[in-house]
């Protein structure tokens, strides 16, 4: 999250952090620095922790925005769902999304219903949308599907 924030919604914020995967990389094999607890790093920022560029995706759902384990665990699988449908049009880079408050308990009664899964599937929607154009995607955001396509996370779309 020390990248800032990208892109946010009423419940989501998207963080990227653009790593040094070259410099990194070649730090790791220069350094032959000891590596104890004394010591420091010779340089400062952000490094990647493998030489691998590519679009890296986390989801951060806090215990105190979704009680249940259920919940929690639907809504990181909307977010990777979203998040890989819109994995080409973002830059290459660590990025975070954080759920940043709660939905509403009163609305969204049952921990996985699929009133549920719509809103924060359209929420992510429209968080990536907006972080692919600002990041230069330009293609349009596709519409959510309905909750006869909503598809859990080990299901594959034909």
């Amino acid at each position: 999250m020390a990248g800032g924030t990208v892109s946010r919604t009423a419940h989501f914020a998207l963080h990227r952090l653009v790593l040094d995967v070259a410099g990194s990389a070649a730090a790791n094999l220069a350094s032959a620095a000891p590596t104890g607890p004394g010591s420091l790093p010779s340089t400062q920022g952000p490094q990647a922790l493998f030489a691998v560029p590519d679009v890296w995706l986390g989801a951060m759902v806090p215990k105190r925005w979704a009680r249940r384990a259920v919940t929690r665990n639907t809504i990181k699988r909307q977010i990777y769902t979203v998040g890989a449908t819109f994995e080409a049009r973002l830059p290459q880079a660590a990025h975070v999304v954080r759920l940043r408050t709660a939905f509403d308990r009163k609305q969204f009664v049952s921990a996985t219903s699929d009133q549920l899964k719509q809103a924060v599937r359209a929420e992510l929607l429209q968080l990536f949308g907006h972080a692919a154009r600002r990041a230069g995607g330009g293609a349009a955001v596709p519409a959510p599907a309905p909750a006869s396509q909503v598809l859990p996370a080990h299901e594959v779309a034909p």
